[in-house]
């Protein structure tokens, strides 16, 4: 997986401290170690273009974004915020757990989820 970030050393930093990643110096990308699965922060300069589009790291919608299970929601919630994070909605209860909607310091969108013992299953 591959974050697009414009600050690979503040993007490392945000998810390092409010997720417990460690950062490995890749030469030229940041990848976090730590996760379900490896993660690339990719540096790439605001306004820069990709095949038809341009970056833009304001708030943005798009159909993919990062969703991060934790033990304690509202103790990472309160870390990602003070680290930049802008929080769109929660915590709120939900019969999987408990689960906050945010906006990283790079507009990209991240839920982060608290599971209930029963998780996905209890929304049946």
């Amino acid at each position: 997986m591959c974050i697009d970030v414009p600050d690979v050393a503040r993007a490392a930093e945000f998810y390092g401290k409010t997720f417990g990643w460690t950062s490995i110096d890749r030469s030229g990308f940041v990848e976090l170690a730590g996760a379900p699965v490896p993660i690339d922060l990719l540096p790439r300069d605001e306004g820069s273009r990709t095949n038809d589009a341009t970056r833009t790291f304001a708030r943005h919608w798009t159909p993919v974004h990062l969703d991060v299970v934790v033990d304690d929601v509202d103790a990472a919630v309160a870390r990602a915020v003070a680290l930049g994070a802008k929080l769109e909605a929660g915590p709120s209860d939900q019969p999987f757990g408990r689960i906050a909607q945010l906006a990283d310091p790079f507009g990209h969108g991240l839920c982060i989820l608290q599971m209930s013992e029963r998780g996905y299953d209890a929304a049946e």
